[in-house]
């Protein structure tokens, strides 16, 4: 896994280095804290990094705890959300998550799977990803880089998320989980993309499952 962590950074550094993902911006930020990194994973979902880095920014400047965003009016925070998709369910999501935030746990939120994940629309994504941004506690959140990567590399061979997450956490020593999601998402977004990845410039194509039975 050290390979091929180095293998992507250095690949992505030959090509453009890349910038932040919206999630590695607000905790160098740390704007809101652990709480920001809760809302922005949230609001993320089916949105751009840009999008969501903006938003969570202006969102913050605003609310800046949990006691304020529970007590915020709904046309408000979508007003402030509103460039991202679905901002009509979020914004109702996160003000019902800040009020639990605040009145269940005193304004701190959970640094465990088991209670996040109860949490009204936290999935295991999510609360992995507040695992590792905010609390730099080992976790592997898998969205669709990590697992469309993780297939194509052939380190697992899997149909949903969280059947990789699952198998990855098995396979990988835990040193490296906080690495994973980052790296793999920024590798997604520029290299190893959906549709046309740039192998021809990968520095881990002699390791990957997919450019051996796809090159001519």
């Amino acid at each position: 896994m050290k390979k091929i962590l180095l293998g992507m950074t250095n690949t992505m550094n030959s090509v453009k280095p890349p910038r932040m993902t919206a999630l590695r911006e607000l905790h160098e930020a740390e704007t809101g804290g652990p709480f920001s990194i809760l809302i922005g994973t949230i609001l993320s979902a089916r949105t751009k990094d840009e999008s969501t880095t903006k938003v969570v920014k202006a969102l913050f400047s605003k609310y800046k705890n949990a006691k304020e965003l529970a007590n915020a009016k709904l046309k408000d925070v979508e007003k402030i959300i509103r460039p991202i998709g679905f901002y009509h369910v979020k914004s109702k999501r996160i003000i019902e998550v800040a009020k639990i935030i605040h009145s269940q746990f005193k304004g701190i939120v959970p640094d465990d799977l088991e209670t996040l994940v109860k949490l009204p629309g936290v999935g295991r994504k999510t609360a992995n990803c507040v695992l590792v941004y905010a609390y730099e506690k080992p976790a592997i959140p898998v969205d669709i880089h990590v697992h469309r990567i993780s297939n194509r590399l052939g380190l697992v061979d899997t149909k949903t998320p969280e059947e990789t997450e699952q198998e990855l956490m098995k396979k990988i020593p835990k040193k490296f989980w906080i690495d994973i999601n980052d790296t793999f998402v920024m590798y997604g977004q520029n290299i190893c993309k959906p549709i046309s990845p740039m192998c021809d410039v990968c520095k881990i194509k002699n390791i990957c499952k997919f450019y051996k039975l796809n090159k001519t």
